[in-house]
Protein backbone atom coordinates (compact mmCIF):
# COMPACT_ATOMS: atom_id res chain seq x y z
CA UNK A 1 0.00 0.00 0.00
CA UNK A 2 1.57 3.68 -0.95
CA UNK A 3 1.96 5.80 1.67
CA UNK A 4 0.45 9.24 1.19
CA UNK A 5 3.28 10.94 2.85
CA UNK A 6 5.57 9.19 0.28
CA UNK A 7 2.98 10.78 -2.84
CA UNK A 8 3.68 14.33 -1.18
CA UNK A 9 7.49 14.01 -1.22
CA UNK A 10 7.23 12.83 -5.05
CA UNK A 11 5.56 15.52 -5.85
CA UNK A 12 7.70 17.96 -4.19
CA UNK A 13 10.99 16.30 -5.62
CA UNK A 14 8.98 16.82 -9.56
CA UNK A 15 8.48 20.72 -8.36
CA UNK A 16 11.81 21.07 -7.04
CA UNK A 17 13.46 19.72 -9.92
CA UNK A 18 15.56 16.92 -7.38
CA UNK A 19 15.43 15.31 -4.43
CA UNK A 20 18.33 17.38 -2.66
CA UNK A 21 16.72 20.67 -3.73
CA UNK A 22 13.28 19.12 -2.54
CA UNK A 23 15.13 17.75 0.90
CA UNK A 24 16.49 21.69 1.62
CA UNK A 25 12.97 23.25 0.61
CA UNK A 26 11.35 20.93 2.96
CA UNK A 27 13.67 21.95 5.73
CA UNK A 28 14.43 17.41 6.20
CA UNK A 29 17.48 15.61 5.53
CA UNK A 30 18.05 14.25 1.92
CA UNK A 31 18.47 10.82 2.82
CA UNK A 32 15.04 11.00 3.96
CA UNK A 33 13.79 11.47 0.54
CA UNK A 34 15.71 9.06 -1.07
CA UNK A 35 14.58 6.34 1.08
CA UNK A 36 10.99 7.08 0.65
CA UNK A 37 11.61 7.79 -3.17
CA UNK A 38 12.88 4.06 -3.32
CA UNK A 39 10.24 2.97 -0.97
CA UNK A 40 7.74 4.07 -3.59
CA UNK A 41 8.91 2.41 -6.38
CA UNK A 42 9.16 -0.53 -4.73
CA UNK A 43 4.99 -0.46 -3.85
CA UNK A 44 4.70 0.55 -7.22
CA UNK A 45 6.96 -1.83 -8.72
CA UNK A 46 8.29 0.30 -11.60
CA UNK A 47 11.24 2.98 -11.43
CA UNK A 48 10.07 6.77 -10.68
CA UNK A 49 13.02 8.68 -11.73
CA UNK A 50 16.61 8.75 -13.56
CA UNK A 51 19.13 9.20 -10.97
CA UNK A 52 21.82 11.90 -12.24
CA UNK A 53 24.69 13.57 -9.82
CA UNK A 54 22.44 16.13 -7.63
CA UNK A 55 19.22 15.38 -9.82
CA UNK A 56 16.29 13.12 -10.71
CA UNK A 57 14.35 13.07 -13.83
CA UNK A 58 11.29 11.47 -13.87
CA UNK A 59 11.19 8.12 -16.26
CA UNK A 60 8.48 7.96 -18.43
CA UNK A 61 6.88 5.52 -15.97
CA UNK A 62 7.41 8.19 -13.69
CA UNK A 63 5.72 11.12 -15.94
CA UNK A 64 2.47 8.62 -16.29
CA UNK A 65 2.20 8.41 -12.29
CA UNK A 66 2.59 11.85 -12.15
CA UNK A 67 0.10 12.69 -14.49
CA UNK A 68 -2.16 10.72 -12.50
CA UNK A 69 -1.16 11.74 -9.04
CA UNK A 70 -1.54 15.43 -10.16
CA UNK A 71 -5.26 14.79 -11.27
CA UNK A 72 -6.08 13.12 -7.74
CA UNK A 73 -4.53 15.70 -5.94
CA UNK A 74 -6.81 18.75 -7.85
CA UNK A 75 -9.47 16.56 -6.59
CA UNK A 76 -8.26 16.79 -3.18
CA UNK A 77 -7.32 20.13 -3.54
CA UNK A 78 -10.93 21.06 -4.98
CA UNK A 79 -12.10 19.17 -1.66
CA UNK A 80 -10.31 20.59 0.50
CA UNK A 81 -11.31 24.38 -0.94
CA UNK A 82 -15.00 23.27 -1.05
CA UNK A 83 -14.49 21.80 2.91
CA UNK A 84 -12.75 25.75 3.97
CA UNK A 85 -15.74 27.32 1.64
CA UNK A 86 -18.38 25.24 3.96
CA UNK A 87 -16.64 26.24 7.13
CA UNK A 88 -15.98 30.14 6.09
CA UNK A 89 -19.25 30.80 4.71
CA UNK A 90 -21.56 27.79 5.05
CA UNK A 91 -23.81 25.94 2.66
CA UNK A 92 -25.05 29.21 0.63
CA UNK A 93 -26.78 32.57 1.72
CA UNK A 94 -28.30 32.75 5.85
CA UNK A 95 -31.53 32.79 5.16
CA UNK A 96 -33.67 35.16 7.54
CA UNK A 97 -37.03 35.86 8.05
CA UNK A 98 -38.15 38.75 10.11
CA UNK A 99 -41.05 41.29 10.83
CA UNK A 100 -41.21 44.70 9.91
CA UNK A 101 -41.10 46.22 13.35
CA UNK A 102 -36.91 44.87 13.66
CA UNK A 103 -36.40 44.58 10.27
CA UNK A 104 -34.84 48.18 9.45
CA UNK A 105 -32.50 49.04 12.67
CA UNK A 106 -31.84 45.81 15.27
CA UNK A 107 -31.45 43.07 12.43
CA UNK A 108 -29.15 45.69 9.91
CA UNK A 109 -26.83 46.52 13.21
CA UNK A 110 -26.69 42.79 14.04
CA UNK A 111 -26.07 41.67 10.24
CA UNK A 112 -23.39 44.41 10.15
CA UNK A 113 -21.51 42.92 13.27
CA UNK A 114 -22.25 39.54 11.57
CA UNK A 115 -20.55 40.06 8.27
CA UNK A 116 -17.64 41.78 9.98
CA UNK A 117 -16.48 38.55 11.87
CA UNK A 118 -17.57 36.92 8.89
CA UNK A 119 -16.30 38.13 5.61
CA UNK A 120 -17.10 36.83 2.60
CA UNK A 121 -20.60 35.37 3.96
CA UNK A 122 -23.93 36.32 2.75
CA UNK A 123 -27.38 36.37 4.14
CA UNK A 124 -30.89 36.80 2.24
CA UNK A 125 -33.36 38.80 5.03
CA UNK A 126 -37.00 38.65 4.11
CA UNK A 127 -40.00 40.35 5.73
CA UNK A 128 -42.79 38.05 4.72
CA UNK A 129 -46.06 38.42 6.70
CA UNK A 130 -45.50 36.45 10.66
CA UNK A 131 -47.44 33.16 9.59
CA UNK A 132 -44.82 32.45 6.64
CA UNK A 133 -41.98 33.12 8.88
CA UNK A 134 -43.44 30.27 11.41
CA UNK A 135 -44.45 28.17 7.50
CA UNK A 136 -40.93 28.86 6.85
CA UNK A 137 -38.87 27.55 9.34
CA UNK A 138 -41.12 24.33 10.16
CA UNK A 139 -40.48 23.37 6.62
CA UNK A 140 -36.30 24.14 6.75
CA UNK A 141 -36.83 27.30 4.30
CA UNK A 142 -35.10 29.84 6.39
CA UNK A 143 -32.66 29.35 9.31
CA UNK A 144 -33.17 32.06 11.26
CA UNK A 145 -36.75 33.87 12.26
CA UNK A 146 -38.08 36.80 14.40
CA UNK A 147 -41.68 36.88 15.13
CA UNK A 148 -45.14 37.46 16.75
CA UNK A 149 -46.14 34.22 19.16
CA UNK A 150 -48.22 31.60 16.95
CA UNK A 151 -49.70 28.66 17.60
CA UNK A 152 -49.98 24.81 15.95
CA UNK A 153 -46.80 24.94 13.65
CA UNK A 154 -44.72 21.86 14.05
CA UNK A 155 -40.92 21.47 13.97
CA UNK A 156 -39.90 24.67 15.09
CA UNK A 157 -37.47 25.58 18.18
CA UNK A 158 -38.81 28.91 20.16
CA UNK A 159 -37.30 31.13 22.62
CA UNK A 160 -38.88 34.41 23.87
CA UNK A 161 -36.88 37.19 22.35
CA UNK A 162 -38.17 40.48 22.87
CA UNK A 163 -40.76 41.69 25.19
CA UNK A 164 -42.45 45.83 25.23
CA UNK A 165 -45.46 47.02 26.04
CA UNK A 166 -47.82 49.47 23.26
CA UNK A 167 -47.51 53.22 23.30
CA UNK A 168 -49.92 55.66 21.90
CA UNK A 169 -49.23 57.79 19.48
CA UNK A 170 -50.53 60.98 18.56
CA UNK A 171 -49.53 64.60 17.27
CA UNK A 172 -47.13 66.83 19.39
CA UNK A 173 -50.17 69.30 20.28
CA UNK A 174 -53.05 67.21 20.90
CA UNK A 175 -54.57 67.93 24.00
CA UNK A 176 -53.68 64.13 25.55
CA UNK A 177 -49.80 65.11 24.75
CA UNK A 178 -49.31 66.52 28.14
CA UNK A 179 -50.16 63.08 29.66
CA UNK A 180 -47.50 60.85 30.96
CA UNK A 181 -50.25 57.63 29.83
CA UNK A 182 -52.81 57.90 27.67
CA UNK A 183 -55.82 55.17 28.66
CA UNK A 184 -58.35 53.54 27.06
CA UNK A 185 -60.52 55.88 28.69
CA UNK A 186 -58.80 58.76 26.93
CA UNK A 187 -59.50 57.53 23.53
CA UNK A 188 -63.65 56.90 23.91
CA UNK A 189 -64.31 59.59 21.72
CA UNK A 190 -61.18 60.05 19.59
CA UNK A 191 -60.65 58.99 16.00
CA UNK A 192 -58.38 56.21 16.09
CA UNK A 193 -55.97 54.02 13.04
CA UNK A 194 -56.84 50.25 13.58
CA UNK A 195 -53.99 48.00 13.11
CA UNK A 196 -54.03 45.02 10.16
CA UNK A 197 -56.19 42.15 11.23
CA UNK A 198 -53.98 39.92 13.96
CA UNK A 199 -53.57 39.22 17.11
CA UNK A 200 -52.54 42.74 18.46
CA UNK A 201 -55.22 44.48 16.71
CA UNK A 202 -57.62 41.91 18.52
CA UNK A 203 -56.11 42.54 22.27
CA UNK A 204 -56.48 46.47 21.28
CA UNK A 205 -60.18 46.01 20.56
CA UNK A 206 -60.46 43.26 23.85
CA UNK A 207 -59.06 46.57 26.00
CA UNK A 208 -61.58 48.44 25.23
CA UNK A 209 -64.23 45.89 25.33
CA UNK A 210 -63.05 44.88 29.12
CA UNK A 211 -63.59 49.02 29.50
CA UNK A 212 -67.22 48.46 28.34
CA UNK A 213 -66.03 51.31 25.54
CA UNK A 214 -66.46 51.02 21.59
CA UNK A 215 -63.78 52.42 19.55
CA UNK A 216 -64.27 54.79 16.71
CA UNK A 217 -61.82 53.72 14.04
CA UNK A 218 -61.86 55.53 11.12
CA UNK A 219 -58.44 54.25 9.49
CA UNK A 220 -56.80 51.01 8.78
CA UNK A 221 -52.87 50.70 8.46
CA UNK A 222 -51.14 47.30 8.54
CA UNK A 223 -47.92 48.98 9.82
CA UNK A 224 -46.43 51.11 12.47
CA UNK A 225 -44.66 53.33 10.13
CA UNK A 226 -47.90 54.13 8.01
CA UNK A 227 -50.06 54.45 11.47
CA UNK A 228 -47.94 56.70 12.64
CA UNK A 229 -47.98 58.87 9.21
CA UNK A 230 -51.57 59.46 9.52
CA UNK A 231 -51.22 60.31 13.06
CA UNK A 232 -48.75 62.97 12.23
CA UNK A 233 -51.38 64.24 9.38
CA UNK A 234 -53.89 64.48 12.91
CA UNK A 235 -56.17 61.86 10.88
CA UNK A 236 -56.37 59.82 14.27
CA UNK A 237 -54.41 58.50 17.14
CA UNK A 238 -53.38 55.02 17.05
CA UNK A 239 -51.77 52.25 19.70
CA UNK A 240 -48.80 51.08 18.42
CA UNK A 241 -45.61 48.87 18.72
CA UNK A 242 -42.74 51.27 20.19
CA UNK A 243 -39.84 49.88 18.65
CA UNK A 244 -40.14 50.79 14.84
CA UNK A 245 -42.45 54.19 16.04
CA UNK A 246 -39.17 55.33 18.06
CA UNK A 247 -37.27 55.55 14.74
CA UNK A 248 -39.88 57.73 13.31
CA UNK A 249 -37.81 61.07 14.80
CA UNK A 250 -38.97 63.27 11.81
CA UNK A 251 -42.29 63.19 12.15
CA UNK A 252 -44.37 65.27 14.35
CA UNK A 253 -45.98 62.41 17.03
CA UNK A 254 -45.42 61.63 20.33
CA UNK A 255 -45.74 58.27 22.31
CA UNK A 256 -46.87 57.88 25.38
CA UNK A 257 -47.29 54.59 27.59
CA UNK A 258 -50.89 52.85 26.86
CA UNK A 259 -52.42 51.53 29.79
CA UNK A 260 -54.04 48.77 30.26
CA UNK A 261 -50.62 47.79 29.53
CA UNK A 262 -50.31 45.66 26.19
CA UNK A 263 -47.27 43.53 25.60
CA UNK A 264 -45.96 43.17 22.32
CA UNK A 265 -43.96 39.96 22.14
CA UNK A 266 -41.41 38.56 19.36
CA UNK A 267 -40.35 35.05 19.70
CA UNK A 268 -36.95 33.45 17.80
CA UNK A 269 -37.34 30.39 15.89
CA UNK A 270 -35.58 28.09 13.91
CA UNK A 271 -35.90 24.77 12.22
CA UNK A 272 -35.98 21.86 14.82
CA UNK A 273 -34.04 18.89 13.59
CA UNK A 274 -30.66 20.00 13.49
CA UNK A 275 -28.80 22.52 15.63
CA UNK A 276 -28.14 25.80 13.88
CA UNK A 277 -25.19 26.28 11.74
CA UNK A 278 -22.12 27.98 12.86
CA UNK A 279 -22.80 31.67 10.81
CA UNK A 280 -26.55 31.23 12.82
CA UNK A 281 -25.16 30.79 16.10
CA UNK A 282 -23.04 33.65 15.35
CA UNK A 283 -25.70 35.65 13.80
CA UNK A 284 -28.05 35.34 16.90
CA UNK A 285 -25.42 35.56 19.37
CA UNK A 286 -25.42 39.70 17.14
CA UNK A 287 -28.96 39.37 17.50
CA UNK A 288 -29.44 39.05 20.85
CA UNK A 289 -26.57 41.78 21.64
CA UNK A 290 -28.54 44.02 19.77
CA UNK A 291 -31.43 43.13 21.99
CA UNK A 292 -29.57 44.18 25.00
CA UNK A 293 -28.05 47.69 23.67
CA UNK A 294 -31.74 48.64 22.68
CA UNK A 295 -33.20 47.11 25.82
CA UNK A 296 -30.38 49.18 28.05
CA UNK A 297 -31.09 52.81 25.47
CA UNK A 298 -34.56 52.74 27.13
CA UNK A 299 -33.90 51.41 30.62
CA UNK A 300 -30.52 52.60 31.53
CA UNK A 301 -29.02 51.92 34.79
CA UNK A 302 -29.14 54.51 37.18
CA UNK A 303 -25.52 56.21 37.87
CA UNK A 304 -24.33 56.68 41.04
CA UNK A 305 -23.83 59.98 43.23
Amino acid sequence: MMNPAHIDLFRAVLRHGGMTRAAAALGIGQPHVSRAMAQLEADLGFPLFVRGHGSASPTQEGEAFAREVERTCAGLDHLRHAARQIRELGTGPLRVACQPSLASRLLPRAVRRWSAECPGARVAVHVPSPDTIWSWASSGQCDVGLVRPRSGYAGVVCEPFLAVDAVCALPRKHALAPKRTVTVQDLADEPLIAGGAGPFQQAVEAAFARAGLAPRFVLMAQYTAARCGLVAEGLGLAVVDPIPARELAGLPVVLRPFRPRLRIETMLIRPSGRPPGRLAERLIGHLKAERDALSSEWHPRPRGD
